[in-house]
Formats: C-alpha cells, sequence, structure tokens
C-alpha cells in the first residue's frame, strides 16, 4: 500500500519535459565557467549583451535537447541526466578552482591517472560539489515519465526533435556574429562547455586509442652503433632525467631572481634557458619527447605506435633502465626494466605513501654497483607535482616561508603558493646535484653523463590560472617553457667525442624537447634512419678526426 501512494505522489512527466529540464540546467547552472568567461567586460544591461544571452542560452538549451533527445527513453532519461550533472559538477570545479579546461589530452590525462597521482585533487570542496551534484541528480527520481504508446512516442519525439532544430537554427542565426567572433578571439572558451566538452574529448580519446588498437605498431628500423662507439676507453652511463612541472622562469640557473639553484649553480653544468616542452601534460610530453617526431612533427597516434628513444637503445645494445616516482612511463618503456618506485619504504626518504625524489638516486647506486656494460638510466621524476608543492620536498628545504600547505590553492595567497613551489625546486636542486656528484665517482668505470628536462611548466595563478594541462595553442608560457641541461665532465667529453665548450656556445639559441632524441643517439653514435642531426645538440661539436 505505501509504494502504491509513493507511486500516486510523484508527478509524472513526458520524457521530453524532463529532457528540456534537464538542458535547461545544463545550459545555465552547469556551465557556470563558460557563462562568467563569455560575460567577462561585457555590460550587463547592455541590450547586445542581453540579446548575445538570450540568443546563446537558447541555443545550447535546444542543442542539448536535440542530442539527449535522440538517446534519452523513458527507462534511461534520469540515469543519463543524473550522470551528465555529476561530470558537470565534477568539471565545473577544476574548471572554476584551476582554471583548467577539458579537451582531448586533459581528457586522457584523467582517463590514465591513477589513485597516487590524483589524491592529491580529491579535497572536501571537491566532494562537496560532487555531493551537492549528486543531490540534484537524485531530484530525478522525484518525478516518473510518463508511458505512450510507441506509434505516439515516436511522432511526439520526432516532432520535438525537429523543433529543437528548427530553435536551434533560429537561435544561431541571431547570435551568430557575436558568438562567433568570441569563439575566434577566445579559442579555450569552446573548451569550458559542459558537458560537451567532456563528451567530444571523451570521443576522440576513444577514437584514437581503438585506432592505436587496430594498427600495426610501426616497423623497427634498422640500428647499429657505429665503430667509434665499440673503441670507447670505457662504457658509457647516461641518465636521463625527466623532470615533473618544473617551469624555466623559477630556476635561478635562467636567471630567476631567488636562489633556487645553489647546488647546480655550483656545478659545471651546460645549461639551455630558452627551452620549451613538447606538450603540457605528462601523457603528452614523455612520449613526444622520447620519439623521434617531436612537436615539430607532432602525431600522437605515430607517437605511440614507435618505438621510444629507450626502447631502440635497447635494441642497439645498451642496458636500460627505468625508475619511476611518478605516473609511469606512458608506454615509453614497455619490454624495458621498469621499476615502479612509488610505493617503496625507505627510512627518511618515503612516508605517507609517499617518496621524495631521492629514492631514485637510491636505486640508481644499486643499479650502478652492478653494471658493466654501456647502460642508460630514465628517472622519472615526482618534482613539483601539484597541488600538493608541500608534499614534494623535506622539511629542512621549506626556506621559502610562508608556504601553501593546504590542497585548495585558491585558499593560499599567491606569495604562499610560489613558497612552496620554490621549495620543490630547492628540493630538486639537491637531487639532481647529488646524482651527478654520485656519477662524477664513476668516473673511473665509465664515460658519465647527465640530461635533465621538465616534462612540463606550472600556471601558479597568473591570469587565474593554476596546475597545467590547457591545449597546446592555448598555453601561455609559464606551462609550456622548462628547465634543461647537460652535464658533461671533461672525461666523459673526451670519451663521447664532444667539445663542451662548442655546446656552452650554442646554449643560448631556442632549444627544445625535440633535441633529446636525436641528441642522444649522436651522442651514443647510434645509428638509425629516424635520426635528424638538425635536431642533434651535439651536431658541430665533435671532433671529426675521432
Amino acid at each position: 500500500m505505501i509504494p502504491a501512494l509513493a507511486r500516486l505522489r510523484r508527478p509524472e512527466l513526458a520524457v521530453e519535459t524532463i529532457v528540456l529540464l534537464g538542458s535547461v540546467f545544463l545550459a545555465s547552472v552547469a556551465n557556470v565557467t563558460f557563462w562568467r568567461a563569455a560575460l567577462a567586460g561585457r555590460a550587463l544591461a547592455d541590450p547586445a549583451t542581453l540579446r548575445y544571452v538570450a540568443a546563446t542560452f537558447v541555443l545550447f538549451v535546444a542543442v542539448h535537447f536535440f542530442v539527449l533527445g535522440l538517446i534519452a527513453t523513458r527507462h534511461s532519461v534520469r540515469p543519463l541526466l543524473a550522470l551528465l550533472i555529476v561530470v558537470c559538477a565534477a568539471a565545473g570545479y577544476y574548471m572554476q578552482r584551476y582554471g583548467v579546461v577539458f579537451d582531448s589530452s586533459m581528457v586522457r590525462n584523467v582517463v590514465r591517472t591513477d589513485y597516487r597521482e590524483a589524491r592529491d585533487l580529491i579535497t572536501l570542496d571537491f566532494l562537496g560539489w560532487l555531493l551537492l551534484g549528486a543531490l540534484i541528480a537524485a531530484s530525478l527520481w522525484a518525478v516518473r515519465p510518463r508511458r505512450r504508446p510507441l506509434l505516439r512516442a515516436f511522432v511526439v519525439r520526432a516532432g520535438a526533435l525537429a523543433a529543437a532544430l528548427v530553435v536551434a537554427s533560429l537561435a544561431l542565426l541571431a547570435g551568430f556574429q557575436d558568438l562567433s567572433s568570441q569563439m575566434r578571439n577566445d579559442r579555450k572558451l569552446r573548451f569550458t562547455i559542459t558537458p560537451g566538452n567532456i563528451a567530444w574529448s571523451l570521443g576522440a580519446v576513444i577514437a584514437a586509442d581503438l585506432r592505436v588498437a587496430a594498427a600495426a605498431p610501426d616497423p623497427l628500423e634498422p640500428v647499429r652503433r657505429t665503430a667509434g662507439a665499440a673503441a670507447a676507453r670505457r662504457p658509457t652511463l647516461l641518465v636521463l632525467a625527466i623532470g615533473e612541472t618544473a617551469r624555466a622562469a623559477n630556476f635561478s640557473l635562467n636567471g630567476y631572481a631567488r636562489l633556487t639553484n645553489p647546488e647546480l649553480a655550483a656545478l659545471d653544468l651546460v645549461n639551455f634557458p630558452q627551452a620549451r616542452a613538447c606538450g603540457t601534460s605528462t601523457e603528452v610530453s614523455v612520449p613526444c619527447m622520447l620519439s623521434p617526431f617531436g612537436r615539430a612533427d607532432y602525431d600522437e597516434d605515430r607517437i605511440r605506435r614507435h618505438e621510444s628513444l629507450p626502447q631502440l637503445l635497447s635494441r642497439a645494445g645498451l642496458r636500460v633502465f627505468w625508475f619511476d616516482n611518478q605516473s609511469g612511463c606512458k608506454g615509453a618503456c614497455e619490454g624495458l626494466d621498469f621499476r615502479d618506485l612509488r610505493g617503496a619504504k625507505v627510512a627518511g626518504i618515503c612516508a605517507g605513501g609517499y617518496c621524495h625524489d631521492e629514492i631514485l638516486l637510491e636505486e640508481l647506486k644499486r643499479v650502478v654497483r652492478e653494471a658493466t656494460g654501456d647502460t642508460v638510466v630514465v628517472l622519472h621524476m615526482m618534482g613539483n607535482h601539484g597541488p600538493a608543492y608541500f608534499r614534494r620536498y623535506p622539511p629542512e628545504l621549506k626556506r621559502f616561508v610562508p608556504a601553501c600547505e593546504r590542497l585548495e590553492l585558491r585558499d593560499c595567497s599567491r606569495e604562499e603558493i610560489v613558497n612552496a613551489y620554490d621549495n620543490a625546486i630547492l628540493y630538486t636542486d639537491r637531487v639532481l646535484a647529488r646524482t651527478i656528484r654520485f656519477l662524477a665517482t664513476q668516473g673511473a668505470r665509465f664515460d658519465a653523463a647527465l640530461f635533465y628536462a621538465s616534462d612540463h611548466g606550472e600556471s601558479l595563478g597568473e591570469n587565474g590560472l593554476y596546475l597545467h594541462g590547457l591545449p597546446y595553442l592555448l598555453a601561455p608560457r609559464e606551462q609550456l617553457e622548462v628547465p634543461m641541461f647537460w652535464w658533461l665532465p671533461p672525461e666523459a667529453a673526451r670519451g663521447l667525442n664532444v667539445d663542451v665548450e662548442c655546446l656552452r656556445r650554442k646554449a643560448g639559441a631556442n632549444a627544445s624537447h625535440d633535441n633529446l632524441y636525436h641528441s642522444v643517439l649522436g651522442l651514443l653514435a647510434v645509428e638509425t634512419a629516424r635520426y635528424r642531426p638538425e635536431r642533434d645538440l651535439f651536431q658541430g661539436c665533435r671532433n671529426p678526426n675521432r
């Protein structure tokens, strides 16, 4: 009896009415980020602004109604709208708090992340947004979708969809000039239209994954090392340190006013102050910087089909290791000796489920003690991964204070955020310097060298932006300009046939992740058809008589 009474009390609405109400909600409340950006700088009482808002709002409602009306049924309409509302709540939180947008690259980051990487982003505020979205979604069950005979339901739905197309067309015509002009001038704006940005980008990611899965891997090219490499006096030990979220602007090696690189500054490095990243996220940059294509010939599908630099070096006969304190190698180390060190338990380095980057150095020391032949070790660092910058360094390196120690960056002043970020740079400086000093002790056994570059930069509140991951063409310089340097001591430079002073003279010119693949091949005398001498930083800095 009680369930029957409950059913009587719940109003009954046509599926089309529920879809319309949901579309109004999605076009308004779920798109607060879009409306704030779209109306910035406009006079709200201006008739032109009112026309723009009315035309755009009606267009959004009609488009949402048409798309949802194609797939919503009496059984699926409430779960479908509930899912979209919760997704919009989650996306809206990150767009409003950090200024990020959801293109295919960002959606891929979300899909490929793991708990260790994501947990710093799951805050009480975020859970509050999710709870609010869930409560709004739950309200859908306060109504019952009306049952109709099949033929009548088809006719009503077809008429409603046709009307939605007509209304959308009229609204587009009414506001086309204003809306299209704004979309052209602010390309970031289109990535804030929710949930369309999520759906479109997720579809693009799935389509790309299916293309790569269906396509055969690129054929392996012949690879060999030249006679000069075989005649080297000592085996080579090359360390490739891939940083995380360190931006060039906060490296004192690049002119930053604060001394954030005191230990590296005391070492003889060849620093490249004008270096640019291949992408704005780890998911893009790591495979890209280890591919022969780089940003200049960027093709995501082909990069993922092609063997990476570490894989090629392994085929060339070098022993290759990948030590990871971050989020994995993004496919670049498949088939190699991969060691995930994030779950290690080393006193003084690891605590609370996190390990500082010195865990990489400890593993490097263990491997080098047993190494005999040519060896390459990739160190994938945790670096400055945000927003928990304060967790990236030990207490004794909390030198810039007050430092932000909250996960909600907007709860901290910009000074506190920058202080915590710079403290993390100080720790990266220490780890890299200690790694270099360790390699220097191996000079009797190896021609030892080290390369360092961050995978991408970071926004620290400039123009309301935080973190990273904006589309490459829209990203600010803070997310694209990265620190990069080589360490080549005199003995190793002679053994590897490098004129370090020549390299130093070239270091002031523009450089990028695109140089890594080809420079390493040139340094290690590895020959392959993909080698591009114009991208080799050592080109022209070798003794032609050796």
